[in-house]
C-alpha cells in the first residue's frame, strides 16, 4: 500500500511538473492520431520526437542556423530522404556511424536519420586531431562518418571500409555521398526500423584516451520531469544551444528541445558577440554553454554587452565543466538571476542542479540532487560520510550510461554509480564539487585539491584565468604550481598572488610556483588540460 501511494505521489508531481512547462495542452484529434502513430512507429528516440512535433505543429520552426529557418515538417521528410540515402550505402540496424560536426542542421538531421534506420551514432569532437579520430573509429568500430566540409582535413585517413557523407557544404562539394545529393532526389521514405540505435557520447579524455560511453534511448518521460523539476524550460520555447552538440550537454538539449517542440538556434562556431546578437534577434528565451562560453562573454567589453537587448532570456544554462563562484555572480549580475548549473558526467548524466537562488546563497555550490535522483558521498570503504567532511560522490537516476563500448564502467556501490569527483555537502543539502579524485594533490602529507584554489584566485582583479596543478618537489613530494592569464594591464605579480592566497587559504594551499601565461588549455566544453601544463 505504501509503495502504491508513493506512486501515485510522484505520478502527481510529474503531472505538476509538465503542466508547469506548457506540456498538457489540448491536441487535435488528428493530430494527436500522428503523435500516437509516431511513438508506435519510432519508440522512445529522437526520431519519433521530431515525428511528433512534425505532427502537433508541422508549420512551427524547428532549426534556424546560418542556412535560415526550416520547419519540424520540412525536418521530417528531410530526415526521411536522409535515411533512405543511408539504407542506400548500406547503414542500417547494427551500423555504427560516427558524426563530426559542428552545430547546424546537418548534425540534428544526421541524428534523426540514424536514429531512423536503428543505427549506432557516435558523437565525435571536432577539436580532435587526425591520428585521434581515426583511433577513435577504429576502436569504436564505425562504419561511416557524417563530416563537414571544412573538417574533412581531419577526417582524410579514414581506416579501411569507412564511408565518407558530407554534411555540411562550404564553397564546393567533393566527390562521394553527401546530404545534399540526397535531398536532390526529393522525399523517400527509409525502411521501417523500431527502437532507434544506441548514442554513444565520447568522454572528454582529459585523463587519458577518449572513451565511448553507450546510453540507451529513455524508457519513459523521467529524465525530462526530471530537468524540468529544477530547470525551468516550456514548450515552444526559443533556444540558443552554444555548446557543442556532440558533447553531453549540448545533445541532453537537443532531446530537451524536440520534447518541448523548441526552436532550436544553432551556430556553426562560438563567438560571445553573436550570442548577443542572437538571443536579441531571434528572442531566445534558453541558451545552453559551458561556463568558459560565460567567461569569454563576460570579457566583453561592457559597452558591447550592454548594446545587445537580452531581456527575453530567462534561462541560462550551464554544464561541462566547473562554474568559478565569481563567474556565476557575475553572470546574474549582469543578466539577471537566470543562470542554472547542471553537475554531472558523460557516465551519469546528471547529479545536481544548482538554480540562481542556490548560487546567490551559496557561491560555488553545484545545487541538490533533483526529482528521482539519489545523490551521496561515501568514503573510501564505501560508507557514508557526515555533512560537512569531503566523500566521493555517487549517484543514481533513471539515465546513468550502460557501460563503456570498450568493455568496463564505472564503480557501483549499492547501485549508485561513482562520478570520479570528491566533494561535500553542507548543512542545507547543497554539493560542492572539490575536484576530480585523481586531480587530488598530496604536498608535505596535506590533501589539496586544485579547484578551490583555483576558484580563490579567479576573484583576484588582477586574473582572467588560472589553473593550478602539482609539480614534483624533493622536499614535500609535490609542491602546488599555478599557471595564471593576466587581466589588463597585465600588472599582477607572484607575490601578490601568493599572498593572496595565503591570507585566505591554509598555508599548504598556497602556490610556491606562480608562471604567467597567455591562455589556459582546455578543451571544447572548457575543462582544463592539465597534461598539457605538466608537459
Amino acid at each position: 500500500m505504501r509503495d502504491r501511494v508513493v506512486q501515485v505521489g510522484r505520478a502527481v508531481s510529474a503531472t505538476r511538473v509538465l503542466a508547469r512547462a506548457g506540456l498538457l495542452r489540448p491536441v487535435r484529434p488528428d493530430r494527436l492520431l500522428g503523435m500516437g502513430l509516431a511513438l508506435r512507429r519510432r519508440g522512445m528516440t529522437l526520431a519519433a520526437a521530431y515525428a511528433v512535433q512534425a505532427a502537433v505543429q508541422p508549420d512551427e520552426p524547428a532549426i534556424v542556423d546560418e542556412l535560415g529557418q526550416v520547419s519540424f515538417a520540412e525536418m521530417e521528410w528531410r530526415t526521411d530522404t536522409i535515411a533512405a540515402g543511408f539504407a542506400d550505402l548500406g547503414i542500417g540496424p547494427d551500423r555504427r556511424v560516427g558524426l563530426l560536426c559542428r552545430n547546424h542542421r546537418g548534425f540534428v538531421e544526421a541524428a534523426i536519420a540514424l536514429a531512423k534506420m536503428g543505427a549506432d551514432a557516435v558523437y565525435l569532437n571536432t577539436g580532435f586531431a587526425g591520428p585521434q579520430l581515426v583511433g577513435v573509429l577504429e576502436r569504436e568500430g564505425v562504419d561511416a562518418i557524417v563530416v563537414d566540409e571544412d573538417l574533412l582535413g581531419v577526417a582524410g585517413a579514414l581506416p579501411e571500409g569507412c564511408t565518407r557523407v558530407l554534411a555540411w557544404r562550404n564553397a564546393t562539394t567533393p566527390d562521394g555521398p553527401s546530404f545534399e545529393a540526397m535531398l536532390q532526389g526529393g522525399r523517400r521514405r527509409p525502411p521501417a526500423a523500431r527502437g532507434g540505435g544506441r548514442q554513444i557520447v565520447l568522454t572528454s579524455g582529459t585523463t587519458g584516451a577518449p572513451r565511448g560511453a553507450s546510453r540507451a534511448n529513455p524508457s519513459g518521460l523521467e529524465p525530462l520531469v526530471t530537468i524540468l523539476s529544477r530547470i525551468p524550460l516550456h514548450a515552444r520555447d526559443v533556444t540558443l544551444v552554444s555548446a557543442p552538440l556532440f558533447h553531453a550537454w549540448g545533445l541532453a538539449h537537443l532531446g530537451l528541445g524536440l520534447a518541448l517542440g523548441s526552436t532550436l538556434v544553432l551556430r556553426r562556431r562560438f563567438d560571445p558577440t553573436d550570442v548577443l546578437r542572437q538571443v536579441e534577434q531571434e528572442q531566445v528565451r534558453v541558451l545552453v554553454v559551458v561556463p568558459v562560453m560565460l567567461q569569454r562573454i563576460m570579457e566583453l567589453p561592457v559597452e558591447v554587452r550592454t548594446r545587445y537587448d537580452t531581456a527575453s532570456l530567462q534561462v541560462v544554462a550551464s554544464s561541462g565543466s566547473s562554474l568559478p563562484a565569481e563567474l556565476a555572480l557575475r553572470v546574474m549580475d549582469a543578466f539577471g538571476d537566470v543562470l542554472y548549473n547542471l553537475y554531472g558526467s558523460t557516465e551519469v548524466a546528471w547529479a545536481s542542479i544548482a538554480t540562481p537562488e542556490d548560487l546567490r546563497r551559496a557561491p560555488g555550490t553545484a545545487g541538490t540532487a533533483p526529482a528521482g535522483t539519489v545523490l551521496r558521498l561515501l568514503d573510501v570503504e564505501g560508507r557514508p560520510v557526515p555533512a560537512g567532511q569531503p566523500g566521493r560522490i555517487f549517484v543514481g537516476n533513471s539515465m546513468v550510461f550502460g557501460g563503456y563500448t570498450g568493455g568496463g564502467s564505472k564503480e557501483v556501490v549499492d547501485g549508485l554509480m561513482a562520478t570520479g569527483d570528491v566533494g561535500h555537502i553542507d548543512g542545507a543539502g547543497r554539493l560542492f564539487v572539490e575536484g576530480r579524485e585523481d586531480d587530488m594533490i598530496v604536498s608535505g602529507g596535506e590533501n589539496v585539491f586544485p579547484r578551490e584554489v583555483e576558484d580563490l584566485l579567479g576573484t583576484h582583479d588582477g586574473v582572467a584565468d588560472c589553473c593550478v596543478v602539482g609539480v614534483p618537489d624533493d622536499e614535500f613530494g609535490t609542491r602546488l604550481k599555478a599557471y595564471i592569464v593576466r587581466r589588463p594591464p597585465d600588472e599582477v605579480d607572484a607575490e601578490t598572488l601568493r599572498a593572496y592566497v595565503r591570507d585566505r587559504l591554509a598555508r599548504y594551499k598556497v602556490p610556491r610556483d606562480v608562471e604567467f601565461i597567455a591562455e589556459v588549455p582546455r578543451n571544447s566544453t572548457g575543462k582544463i588540460l592539465r597534461d598539457v601544463l605538466r608537459g
